[in-house]
């Protein structure tokens, strides 16, 4: 009970004489510095949110850009080849003058073209990481084309990557055939069956192959052209949340 009192912050009785409030010191500091620390792994978040989610660029490149942009518009050129001046003409505000209506809108032209490098790095980092040949080569050499590729993957990953920095950058899941799935599934099952029941099953795989695994297909095609994983949030929603069955035996079966 005395350890109970003396974990709140403050604590109050009843007198003849009225209320005695007494305010632990310690416990109220102790409660201001856990909402420093709580606020703190906060802005830590978001702070390294903001730089996964422009990485392989860095906040500080945006700040370049429009210093960039800036100074050749100073020299009475336009990189922007007349799109700060279309910009410019669009802008909602109208009771600036003209010249900060031009700062803006090379601000947002740079923004723009700054997310564009961001996009486009992306994608050659996509495609650079796809490149599966290095795996089977042979231990301490080396071809070209790998080093190459090496080189080219150090000059768009940028600097200091984060947890999910390259959570963006990731090739998406590539789509398999019906007909490799399918002969897959025979080569696993083979073993398991008799002769009868496999040419049974080599029959019903043949069959779902020409009907309604092309249909199917073609919804997992779509789906890919968007997802960067067409399988983890059906097998989440439909597998794990929906399934009414015990996972450990219907699928997490390998953890018996």
């Amino acid at each position: 009970m005395a350890e109970a009192h003396q974990a709140v912050a403050f604590q109050f009785t009843v007198t003849p004489e009225g209320i005695d409030l007494q305010l632990s010191h310690q416990a109220l500091s102790e409660i201001y510095l856990s909402v420093v620390r709580s606020w703190k792994k906060r802005i830590i978040r978001v702070k390294n949110r903001v730089i996964s989610g422009v990485y392989p660029a860095s906040p500080s490149s945006w700040l370049f850009v429009v210093i960039a942009i800036l100074a050749t518009m100073y020299t009475r050129s336009d990189p922007s080849m007349g799109l700060i001046a279309k910009i410019q003409e669009h802008l909602p505000v109208s009771q600036i003058s003209t010249q900060c209506q031009a700062v803006v809108s090379a601000v947002v032209f740079s923004t723009m073209l700054w997310l564009l490098l961001i996009f486009t790095m992306r994608l050659c980092l996509k495609q650079l990481l796809s490149y599966h040949r290095w795996i089977f080569e042979q231990h301490g050499k080396m071809s070209t084309t790998t080093k190459i590729w090496v080189a080219l993957v150090r000059i768009f990953s940028g600097r200091k990557p984060l947890l999910y920095s390259y959570q963006g950058s990731l090739p998406n899941l590539p789509l398999p055939a019906v007909k490799d799935t399918v002969k897959r599934y025979l080569e696993s099952v083979r073993p398991l069956v008799d002769d009868a029941e496999f040419e049974r099953r080599n029959k019903l795989a043949s069959e779902f192959e020409s009907s309604l695994g092309k249909r199917l297909q073609w919804y997992l095609k779509l789906k890919a052209l968007w997802a960067s994983n067409y399988v983890s949030d059906w097998w989440e929603e439909y597998v794990y949340l929906r399934g009414r069955g015990p996972i450990m035996v219907n699928s997490n079966y390998y953890g018996m």
